[in-house]
Parts: structure tokens; sequence; C-alpha cells
């Protein structure tokens, strides 16, 4: 069994991207400029987007945080993400969700510009992506291919079995791992919740990715031997330790990899590779 050590892999892609902005000002050009917009105080946003700053930092990248009150409209809003449209020191902004519920996501992220849309998540980048051109990628699903591919994972004509169907993992990743590109080639069964027997799938699934949500979801019995792991869920559960929770995956780490020929472990697995990609993408859109 490998491990899908993301934290290592991420850390590899920071120093590529390091090199990358060190030639950028030793030729007199200004760095790669990364923005995030948070709107309210939500906890794990904060973190999130706490730890994207830092990561710019370390890459050379400039950043902004603007951090908006919980009380902000949706025309504040509105107003803010047209002005990061049009401020050319900005090369890429982010729109951290979740948002206030008064505030309707899909306009929001409809409204950023689709070339400083370093998500991925413009419908605009989302459909470049179904079509195999050019553009930005959703970074977690990017996160996934880059580790597959930098472990050498074979994935052409295998069976993949996708657990999840947001518009934020689970259909990009299903659209990607079955496009004519290494990773990919995939033959891709898309299950969710509706979704009967998924024991019957995953069981002859020789690549399973998860983005369920649900803790310790898939089990060991519903996994082949030799198969390939991606565990996509972070959730916080209650124990007993200082902090008073763990963060668990979806998989049940200790019994399934005993099983599996690669797997990603929770934390440490896809979640840097998330903030990695994320860089990847602003550089991609500050050379254009």
């Amino acid at each position: 069994m490998i491990i899908l050590d993301g934290k290592k892999t991420s850390n590899d892609i920071k120093a590529e991207i390091a090199e990358s902005v060190r030639g950028i000002v030793a030729n007199g050009s200004r760095p790669p400029h990364l923005a995030a917009v948070i709107v309210g105080n939500d906890g794990a946003s904060l973190t999130y987007v706490s730890s994207k700053v830092r990561a710019c930092k370390r890459v050379g990248f400039d950043s902004t945080l603007i951090n908006l009150p919980e009380s902000t409209s949706e025309d504040e809003l509105l107003e803010k993400v047209n002005e990061l449209n049009n401020d050319e020191q900005i090369d890429g902004y982010i729109v951290q969700l979740p948002l206030p519920k008064h505030i309707d996501s899909q306009k929001i992220l409809i409204a950023v510009d689709a070339d400083k849309d370093v998500d991925g998540f413009h419908p605009t980048n989302f459909g470049k992506m179904a079509l195999s051109l050019p553009t930005f990628i959703s970074a977690t699903p990017f996160g996934i291919m880059e580790l597959l591919k930098r472990y050498d994972v074979e994935t052409s004509g295998k069976h993949t079995v996708v657990i999840g169907r947001s518009d934020i993992v689970g259909r990009p990743i299903s659209i990607l791992m079955s496009q004519k590109y290494n990773p990919g080639n995939s033959t891709v069964t898309l299950a969710h919740s509706r979704t009967k027997n998924i024991e019957e799938l995953t069981k002859h699934a020789d690549i399973i990715i998860s983005a369920l949500g649900v803790p310790n979801f898939v089990k060991a019995e519903m996994v082949k031997d030799g198969a390939v792991i991606v565990d996509v869920g972070i959730t916080r559960v209650a124990d007993n330790s200082a902090k008073g929770y763990k963060i668990v995956g979806d998989v049940d780490y200790e019994n399934v990899s005993k099983k599996s020929s690669y797997i990603t472990p929770v934390p440490g697995g896809v979640g840097p590779m998330t903030i990695a990609m994320l860089l990847k993408n602003t550089l991609l859109a500050y050379k254009g």
C-alpha cells in the first residue's frame, strides 16, 4: 500500500511555483496577486482563507484578504466583485463559500470575471473543462488529478466510482477522469445519495473517489483488493482530545488501507493539494 501524500506533493508544487515567481521578480515584473473575499465570521472559512494567505506569502505572491461583515448585502458584494474584476493589479480572486443565506451564491459566482476565477466555479470555466479546453479547473479536482499523475497511478481503462455529485468536486472529477488524458481514460460511474446498492458498485471499482462528507462511509467490505482510494471527505467528529474533535474522512482508513494499492490519508491527502492548485491557477491567470 502506497500513501498518496498530499502534504509532500503540495510542498513540491509550492516550491516549483516559488521558483517561477523568483524568475518573474528577477525580470523586474510584479509578482502574481491573489485576493480572497470572505463574508461573515465562519470559523472554518476564516481558517481556510488564512491558510491561503500564508501559502501566498510562502511562494512569493502578493495577497489581499477582504473580510466583509455578515450584514453585507448582495448588491454590496456584487459591487466588490465588480471592483476586483476591474483591478488590474489582481490576477485572480476567490469568494469564499458558504455565503450568508441572504446572498445568492450562484449570482455572485457568475459575476466573477471568468479570467480571474481561479476557483474554477464560473459556468464558462466549468463548460471549458467539460469540453477539454484550457481553463481553470476547480482546485480540489485539479489536486486529485495532479496527485494521481505524480504518483503514476494507472487510470486508463480502469473503472472509477465517484461518490458524490457536487458541482465543486464530484461532478467535475467524474468528467476529468473520463477524458482522453493521463490521468483519465477511465470508465466512470457517478454515485450519489439516490444510488441504490452503492456497495455493489464500489466492490468492482478499480478507483474510488469519495466526496460525500459522511465519516467512515467507505468500509473495507465495500472495497476490492488493490483498489485506489481517494478520500475527499473532511468532517469534524467530537472526541476526548484537547481540541475536542478529530478530522475524519469518508473512508475507514485503518481497515480500507490494508486492502488498497494507493490511498489518501485524512488529513494530509487531498486537502493540502487544494491550496497548491489554487496557487497554480493564480500563476496561470497571471501569465494569461
